[in-house]
């Protein structure tokens, strides 16, 4: 999966960090707070890509260039991959009139640890048009609302075990229940988002490769069950954002047992209930 292409490049990119912390592009925003983009026609993809706008969405601090590239892929300048603390991208849009489309720069800024610092449109109908339509405060508080599942993976998958012929009868079974639930209470779902995450133990490639597959069978399995599934959005997060406290060090059973609570996939869901 695309996770390993961007992975191969952690051994070189900390040796230059090692040898030579200037090696990368510095962020480019001015002192007045300006921010500069390179020549759109300096880019490798002139074109521009469609986005997959729900992915563009959860672009946001802290998370690294890995659940980045996962969710928008490369940067579509010449900028690198590691060492660098900006990636730029050039983005198409459908403005939903007739087969217009707009094209957009995207800036991405990360701070000394390689993480999302800060977000950045070059131009400002772009960002509106990602956001969508802003709807009155009162009528979203009248009919909107979010709703979270969280499924131990216990209860979905046997262990080391990810595909859709692996999950269990007790997960098929809730799943089925999530979806009816959903169907049954809202008229109008706007997105829903599917959260892998382990523990902490083994890589964290590996973790976050299981977490995403664990993530995209579910995805798959909900649209069988009548989810639309261009609603659905998969992401794997490895072992971030554990939940457990005061587990032992190492991997005693004592451990293992002690990091169930992390070993999850969370559902959100967002819409309009009945």
């Amino acid at each position: 999966m695309k996770m390993n292409r961007i992975s191969k490049y952690v051994a070189a990119a900390g040796l230059c960090g090692a040898l030579l912390t200037g090696c990368g592009m510095a962020p480019t925003t001015a002192p007045d707070g300006s921010v500069g983009f390179p020549a759109r026609d300096s880019a490798w993809l002139k074109e521009g890509a469609f986005v997959n706008v729900e992915n563009l969405r959860q672009i946001g601090p802290g998370l690294d260039k890995n659940q980045v590239y996962a969710l928008i892929g490369e940067p579509h300048f010449s900028e690198g991959i590691f060492g660098v603390h900006v990636w730029n991208y050039v983005f198409n849009f459908r403005t939903g009139h007739g087969q217009d489309v707009v094209t957009c720069q995207y800036q991405i800024q990360y701070d000394n640890h390689y993480r999302v610092k800060s977000t950045y449109w070059k131009e400002p109908e772009c960002k509106a048009l990602v956001d969508g339509p802003k709807e009155p405060p009162v009528a979203q508080a009248a009919s909107d609302e979010s709703k979270q599942f969280t499924l131990d993976y216990h209860l979905l998958f046997p262990f080391d075990k990810s595909a859709l012929r692996d999950l269990l009868p007790s997960g098929r079974a809730e799943l089925d229940r999530i979806a009816a639930t959903l169907q049954q209470q809202y008229q109008h779902i706007r997105s829903v988002r599917v959260t892998g995450y382990t523990d902490r133990l083994g890589t964290d490639e590996y973790n976050r490769q299981l977490s995403l597959a664990r993530a995209e069978t579910i995805r798959s399995y909900l649209t069988t069950r009548g989810l639309p599934g261009d609603l659905i959005v998969a992401q794997g997060l490895g072992k971030a954002d554990p939940v457990s406290a005061g587990c032992p060090a190492g991997r005693s059973s004592e451990a293992i047992a002690c990091l169930a609570p992390d070993r999850r996939v969370r559902i959100d869901v967002a819409g309009e209930r009945r």
